[in-house]
């Protein structure tokens, strides 16, 4: 093994609330984990400006500070946490190795994959303009609903999650109106009667968005076109939802792990946080493509410590298991 090779227990590759709680459980486990943070310290939360749904802040919370105590108290607990990002692996053999920044190599006994998934975006500059104004465009409406009760807004998408997002925005908003590229929807069937069935709910098909209308700070409309009449109008919106997809973050393993056909990693045994590799596990969204809440990344990201620690007790005659077990 050559010098410049790092050798560690437990690698943890990603940050947000699924890598930070790995980084807290692992830590307290005596892993010594170190965590590589990625291109987006924190994940998608730090682009959420207010987060009211998660456990234990009555008052709410922005992203990026949520973020920031979790990784001040994996650190507390000794956890390793450092700048850069995993940009090649192999799991080929029995050794686990990774490759940051395309430069450091690391062999690893546990991995430990929180990479997430990130939404698709239209990828227009006003979208993105308030997108990160944080003033009033979203791509989880049961992440950021609420914040529009009462209010008009805008929803982009044709697929059954597109819907589903439409269909409870409909419980909490005064008007929704969907605007689907083509003439019908992608969804399944039962997904799209119900929103057409949605009183609240105004579809307009063939229509694309040309541009997010705001005041500078948030949202105030959507410029839309019919993609056959070519008519363009403007409609009053004070939030803009986009739901036609997310792409999880896991191109790397692609050759070493079973993936599903959008790419997600397919835990090898159901209820657990295992892959098709021995020592490999995965958290949050890199996973999850049906609910995609922190709460339950936070909660992968333990299941995942946990396996971890499991798996390196069952190699490690003299490694001991202190975390306890419930039935």
């Amino acid at each position: 093994m050559s010098d410049t090779i790092e050798k560690v227990k437990c690698l943890i590759i990603g940050s947000g609330p699924a890598g930070y709680t790995a980084a807290i459980y692992a830590a307290r486990a005596n892993m010594a984990p170190v965590l590589y943070q990625g291109e987006q310290p924190g994940g998608q939360l730090t682009t959420t400006n207010d987060v009211e749904n998660f456990p234990g802040y009555p008052d709410g919370i922005t992203g990026p500070e949520m973020m920031i105590q979790l990784q001040k108290q994996a650190e507390r607990f000794g956890s390793d946490i450092r700048h850069g990002w995993v940009t090649k692996v192999d799991f080929s053999g029995p050794i686990h190795k990774v490759w940051v920044n395309e430069e450091k190599e690391i062999h690893a006994d546990t991995i430990i994959i929180s990479t997430g998934a990130s939404a698709k975006y239209l990828g227009l500059p006003s979208e993105q303009k308030y997108l990160q104004l944080g003033g009033g465009v979203s791509a989880c409406a049961v992440c950021d609903g609420f914040f529009y009760r009462n209010q008009e807004t805008v929803i982009v998408g044709a697929g059954d999650s597109a819907c589903e997002e439409a269909h409870y925005l409909s419980k909490l908003c005064k008007k929704v109106t969907m605007l689907v590229r083509r003439d019908e929807f992608r969804a399944s069937k039962i997904m799209a009667e119900r929103v057409k069935n949605t009183e609240n709910i105004e579809i307009l098909y063939n229509t694309e968005t040309k541009e997010v209308l705001g005041d500078g700070q948030v949202v105030t409309g959507v410029r839309v076109k019919n993609n056959i009449t070519g008519d363009v109008h403007d409609i009053p919106a004070t939030g803009f939802f986009v739901a036609i997809g997310h792409k999880p973050n896991t191109d790397i393993f692609k050759n070493y792990l079973d993936l599903d056909e959008t790419g997600y990693i397919i835990n090898a045994k159901p209820g657990t946080s295992k892959t098709n590799v021995d020592g490999v596990f995965v958290s949050g969204d890199a996973a999850d493509h049906v609910y995609r809440q922190a709460i339950t990344a936070a909660g992968t990201g333990c299941m995942a410590a946990l396996d971890a620690e499991r798996y390196l007790a069952a190699k490690d005659a003299n490694f001991e298991v202190t975390t306890p077990t419930y039935n």
